[in-house]
C-alpha cells in the first residue's frame, strides 16, 4: 500500500491511551512514549505505527522528517466562549481600581456589555470575529473545541450564535462542538422572575435540535445566577429532548453542582473550584469529566484554584480548558492553561497531555474520535518544537507548535523570523 504522508524521526510520539471512556485517577499519569516513531497517513486517517526504521520500508506520496521533535495528537479544548461580540479592556483599569464586578455590572458592564455588543452585531461580524480568534486556537495546536452560546439570553441572538459556530463548523478544518448556554446569567428584566427565563430557555430546546444547532446544553448554577432546582429542571429537559449535558458548577460556592452533574449522568461539570468533598467523591464514581480553568482564576487574581490533585487522587477523570471569553478569561492559548495546570493545580506533565487530549475529547462528546493518535482514527497532530514532552509546561507563555495537521494535512506552519503561513482545504476564509 501507498500512503499519503509518512511522518518519520519521532523523537518522542505521545500515544495517549483510549479504552473508550476517560482516564481516572492513576490512569492520568500513565503516558505511553514511542521513541524514534514514526506513523502513516492515507485518506485522512491513521494508517500504521510504528518505528523510523521500519518506516523506511514504506511506500509514502509525501515523507517528512520531524526531526526529533515530540508529536502529540491534536490538542482538545472543551470549554469555550468562541462567539460574542465586542471586547471589555476598558473594564480592567476599573478592576485594578477595586471596582466590583457588581458595581461594573450595575454600569452596565459585565457580561451585560457582552450581550449587548452581541445582540448589535451581525452573523457575519460575529462569524469573521470568531474565525480571528479560532485561528488563533488552531495556531496553538488545538484541532477540536467546544463552543458555546450564552451571549444573548434571548431566541435570537442565542439561535445567531448557535448559527455562527455551524459556518464556522463548516469553514474551518477542526471539529467544533456546539453547546447552547441560553442561561448563562439573568437578563435584568427577569430579576426576580427567573424561573419564567428558565422556561424561555427551555422552549428553545426543540428548535435548537430540530435545526441541529447544539450537541450538548449547558447552565450557569452559582449563587445569584440559577438555582440547584433551576438547573436541574432545564438539564432534565435538555436530556428529555436529546442533548448531552454539561454545567457550570460549584465556581464561587459549593452549590452541589458536581453532584447535579454526576446524578444527571452530565459529560462534564465545569470549573469546580468550590467542589465539596463529597462532590468530588461522586466525580470518582463516574465517567463525568471534571473540567478545570486554573486561567479563569489565574485572571480573575483568585488565589484558590480548583482541588485537582484531590480529584485526581480520589479518582476522578480531569480534563483542562481555555474558558476563552471577553471577561473572565481573554486567551485561546491552551499551552498557557497547561503551564498553569502544572504551577497551580500540581498536576503531572502525564496528567495534564491526558487532561487536554483523551479526557477533554470525553469531555465533549469526541472520546473516541479525538483526543489520541490510533491506526484507524482521523489524523489530527501536532509537531512540537520542544525536546521532550515535559517541556510545554515548564516554557510558558510562548508559542511551541511548529505545524498542526488535520486529517493528515498540514493547516498551520510556523515559519522563520516570527511569520505565520495558515492554509485551508475549505473555501470561506483563506487561513
Amino acid at each position: 500500500m501507498t500512503h499519503d504522508l509518512i511522518l518519520f524521526n519521532i523523537g518522542q510520539l505521545l500515544l495517549p491511551d483510549d479504552s473508550g471512556k476517560p482516564l481516572k485517577g492513576g490512569e492520568m499519569k500513565k503516558l505511553s512514549v514511542l521513541n524514534g516513531a514514526a506513523f502513516a497517513v492515507k485518506d485522512g486517517l491513521v494508517s500504521w505505527i510504528g518505528s523510523t526504521e521500519e518506516a523506511e520500508r514504506l511506500y509514502a506520496d509525501v515523507k517528512r522528517n520531524a526531526k526529533g521533535k515530540v508529536v502529540s495528537p491534536g490538542l482538545v479544548d472543551p470549554h469555550t466562549h468562541l462567539v460574542f461580540g465586542g471586547s471589555r479592556e476598558h473594564e480592567l483599569e476599573l478592576k485594578q481600581a477595586g471596582v466590583s464586578y457588581l458595581e461594573i455590572l450595575a454600569k452596565g458592564g459585565g457580561i451585560l456589555s457582552t450581550v449587548h455588543a452581541t445582540k448589535n452585531a451581525s452573523e457575519k461580524e460575529l462569524f469573521h470575529k470568531a474565525a480571528f480568534h479560532l485561528e488563533r486556537m488552531i495556531s496553538f495546536g488545538v484541532t477540536a473545541i467546544e463552543a458555546k452560546s450564552g451571549y444573548g439570553l434571548d431566541r435570537r441572538t442565542e439561535l445567531k450564535q448557535l448559527k455562527v459556530i455551524k459556518q464556522l463548523n463548516a469553514s474551518y478544518p477542526v471539529r467544533l462542538v456546539p453547546t447552547f448556554l441560553g442561561p448563562h446569567a439573568v437578563p435584568p428584566e427577569y430579576k426576580g422572575n427567573e424561573d419564567l427565563f428558565i422556561g424561555k430557555m427551555m422552549q428553545l430546546l426543540d428548535e435548537i435540535k430540530e435545526e441541529k444547532l447544539a450537541q450538548f446544553a449547558d447552565i450557569f448554577c452559582e449563587t445569584g445566577v440559577f438555582t440547584i432546582e433551576q438547573s436541574g429542571r432545564f438539564l432534565m429537559k435538555a436530556k428529555e429532548k436529546g442533548f448531552g449535558l454539561k454545567i457550570h458548577a460549584d465556581e464561587i460556592d459549593p452549590l452541589g453542582g458536581t453532584e447535579l452533574a454526576v446524578s444527571l449522568g452530565s459529560a462534564s461539570a465545569d470549573h469546580l473550584v468550590a467542589a465539596s468533598d463529597e462532590g468530588i467523591a461522586r466525580l470518582a464514581e463516574s465517567d463525568t469529566v471534571a473540567v478545570l480553568l486554573p486561567g479563569t482564576t489565574f485572571y480573575l487574581g483568585k488565589n484558590h484554584y480548583a482541588r485537582a490533585r484531590k480529584m485526581i487522587d480520589e479518582g476522578a477523570a480531569v480534563a483542562l480548558a481555555t474558558d476563552f471569553n471577553p471577561g473572565s478569561c481573554v486567551t485561546e492559548n491552551l499551552q498557557m492553561i497547561m503551564s498553569l495546570a502544572a504551577l497551580k493545580l500540581k498536576m503531572t506533565a502525564e496528567e495534564i497531555w491526558n487532561a487536554v487530549t483523551v479526557n477533554a475529547a470525553y469531555a465533549i462528546g469526541l472520546g473516541g474520535k479525538a483526543g489520541t493518535i490510533e491506526v484507524g482514527k482521523q489524523a489530527d497532530f501536532v509537531v512540537w518544537d520542544v525536546p521532550n514532552y515535559q517541556y510545554i509546561p515548564y516554557h510558558f507563555g510562548v508559542n511551541h507548535a511548529e505545524s498542526v495537521y488535520t486529517e493528515g494535512m498540514k493547516r498551520w506552519e510556523k515559519v522563520r523570523h516570527g511569520t505565520i503561513q495558515l492554509s485551508s482545504a475549505r473555501e470561506s476564509r483563506n487561513f
